[in-house]
């Protein structure tokens, strides 16, 4: 059960609950359930299967065994995307799901960069959203070679190597600008004033945009395990 303890980590910040809180309505010690969620201790099948029906997950979903959380295996959520991959995208619920990930992320991002202040840092972390929107629009965009190029200065030999060096460089100044230091013409950011975040802080600030931001967490570390 090696990914029980984040996953009911994950699920208990989610929805915005203390340890103590999560535990009293769980009927165990708060010890108890700090030694399960830090993985010193194992509980048995009938506790699995009660912290499932309390976060309304499957056990499946709770032990790691699937990243859907109704349950599904990777098969039957094969032969569902075969089923739908004919559809109009519109109809298509996994599109649907990725936006709202994004569009909520996206919204306590900018919501942060407004609280820190700092000119640079959201100069340069909009250039590096920016970038990343051109370079899909573009790939989406030439993928039907009879479209005009007009609508792009940057010869196409030339888009991808340029774009992704400009996001390389606006990911480095933000870095330096967020740990202090000045880059890109801006001064280093006051990292004394820097928001004081945690899982708890995020859930009560942005309770209806928190569970997409944990949710995008949780399946873009899936695909880098995967690479691993």
């Amino acid at each position: 059960m090696s990914d029980f303890p984040r996953i009911v980590t994950l699920l208990r910040k989610e929805k915005g609950l203390s340890q103590k809180q999560a535990a009293l309505e769980l009927g165990v010690s708060q010890a108890l359930l700090s030694h399960y969620e830090k993985g010193i201790r194992e509980c048995g099948l009938d506790f699995v299967v009660k912290i499932a029906d309390y976060y309304n997950v499957s056990c499946d979903y709770i032990l790691g065994r699937t990243a859907d959380r109704n349950g599904a295996t990777p098969e039957e959520i094969r032969r569902t995307d075969e089923k739908t991959v004919n559809e109009p995208l519109k109809s298509n619920a996994m599109l649907a799901l990725n936006k709202k990930l994004m569009d909520d992320s996206l919204e306590i991002i900018f919501e942060l960069l407004e609280q820190t202040n700092c000119r640079g840092l959201n100069t340069e972390i909009s250039a590096y959203l920016m970038v990343s929107i051109y370079k899909i629009v573009r790939m989406l965009y030439s993928a039907n070679p009879k479209n005009p190029q007009a609508m792009f200065s940057v010869v196409p030999e030339m888009y991808t190597g340029l774009s992704t060096a400009l996001q390389s460089i606006t990911e480095t100044n933000a870095k330096c600008l967020s740990s202090g230091k000045s880059a890109g013409g801006f001064s280093g950011f006051e990292t004394s004033s820097a928001p004081s975040l945690s899982p708890d802080v995020i859930s009560k600030h942005y309770p209806e945009a928190a569970p997409s931001l944990y949710n995008l967490i949780q399946k873009t570390e899936e695909k880098m395990k995967k690479l691993c």
